[in-house]
């Protein structure tokens, strides 16, 4: 396989500046690469003969440490759940576990941790799965009744005050907020392209009951995430509540094709487009959605636009090497959110039931197979990172960004 040439497919056309960014970002890590390589990962996976026969479940697509998180619900309240669709599809159960537990060796590994423990952790995080998905009873993460760093996410997301998030990303300008342009989470956008925001917005507004809160005023390019850098994707802050203290900020990202959906087309459904897919399994998987999610068209393309979620409320997993007790329940509670997501979007548009989710929950070959595969799928990451590393360090990755 010419690793290079696939990366290069997968990723052209993209806007130039961030393309940049996320080759660079891939060659920091094996655990950046394998967040950026989604196509690459399940490539590998469907070259090795991994088992297509376990039932079909609605995934999120991109499973990895990284991909949990706090969010503030549409009801304004916390939780904590898989938080990233973009690589949404409809594929064997055990296809979102392997990622998940790949992603394990990689980054766990990478903070220190040794083999035998990773080896352990994996298997109990399985094991967790299959515990939940027996149980058959989809469920949520209670802040009262969690603890740990996932605890801590809530607590600090409950607790964060708007104008000191504001704050952080804004600054005032004669009474007005203007975004950030600091070139590591914004970068300046052109007149056109901000005309263009415009226009969705004002489209969007014009079917909302409150239309001022839309208003558009102020728009940047985002730089977020590693496997979507460059694709189309913009920070917008809005009128909200009134200005500068209530105002509100937006993700609107362009939606692309599930590289999980490719390697089995013959199961995914007919969408209207790709927004509307990520947003309609998102609303299926999540115990309670994201605020304001919704499927738009900007620029004659599929968006999905969202309240902006912040990277900082994803679970911090760099510390896991000096304080790993905190992770260690943590990392069951994924496998449960993976499980309750699994069951709770059961029997939808070609999706296993209920019940048959909890009969392959008590079968064991599986369990194996997915540990097996996922010890072997991080080898072959990190094979792929250095083959990564040696084509970036030679220039085969360059790009010229004023172009």
């Amino acid at each position: 396989m010419n690793i290079v040439k696939r990366i290069l497919k997968e990723n052209y056309g993209r806007d130039p500046e961030r393309l940049a960014m996320k080759y660079r970002a891939l060659r920091d890590s094996p655990f950046a690469f394998l967040r950026g390589t989604c196509h690459l990962f399940y490539d590998r996976l469907a070259e090795s003969g991994f088992d297509v026969t376990a039932p079909a479940v609605w995934c999120c697509g991109d499973l990895h440490l990284e991909n949990f998180g706090s969010y503030k619900g549409d009801n304004r309240l916390v939780y904590f759940d898989i938080n990233d669709f973009d690589e949404a599809a409809l594929a064997p159960a055990s296809w979102e576990l392997v990622r998940l537990a790949a992603s394990m060796h990689v980054g766990l590994t990478a903070q220190g941790l040794a083999e035998e423990c990773v080896v352990a952790l994996v298997e109990r995080m399985i094991s967790q799965y299959a515990q939940t998905l027996a149980h058959g009873k989809a469920n949520w993460i209670e802040r009262d009744t969690t603890q740990g760093v996932v605890r801590e996410l809530l607590d600090h997301l409950r607790e964060r005050k708007r104008v000191d998030y504001l704050n952080s990303r804004t600054r005032v300008v004669r009474r007005r907020r203007v975004l950030h342009i600091d070139g590591r989470r914004a970068l300046a956008i052109s007149q056109a392209e901000r005309d263009d925001v415009e226009a969705t917005f004002l489209a969007f507004a014009g079917r909302q009951l409150h239309a001022d809160f839309f208003k558009v005023l102020d728009v940047a390019r985002r730089i977020a995430g590693t496997g979507s850098l460059g694709v189309a994707r913009y920070v917008v802050l809005v009128e909200g509540r009134g200005s500068p203290d209530r105002n509100y900020l937006f993700d609107l990202k362009q939606a692309v094709p599930s590289t999980l959906g490719r390697q089995f087309k013959s199961l995914q459904p007919r969408w209207d487009d790709d927004a509307q897919r990520i947003v309609s399994v998102q609303e299926r998987m999540q115990a309670v959605t994201s605020a304001c999610l919704h499927a738009v068209t900007h620029a004659g393309a599929p968006f999905v636009l969202r309240a902006l979620q912040p990277s900082e409320d994803r679970l911090p997993f760099d510390r896991f090497g000096a304080q790993h007790d905190l992770f260690e329940d943590a990392i069951a509670l994924l496998a449960r959110c993976a499980a309750w997501a699994q069951l709770r979007s059961s029997g939808r548009q070609g999706s296993a039931n209920a019940d048959e989710l909890i009969a392959f929950a008590g079968k064991k070959k599986w369990q194996r197979q997915v540990g097996q595969a996922a010890a072997a799928m991080a080898t072959q990451v990190n094979a792929d990172w250095t083959s990564y590393a040696d084509a970036y360090d030679t220039g085969q990755f360059q790009i010229d960004v004023e172009a």
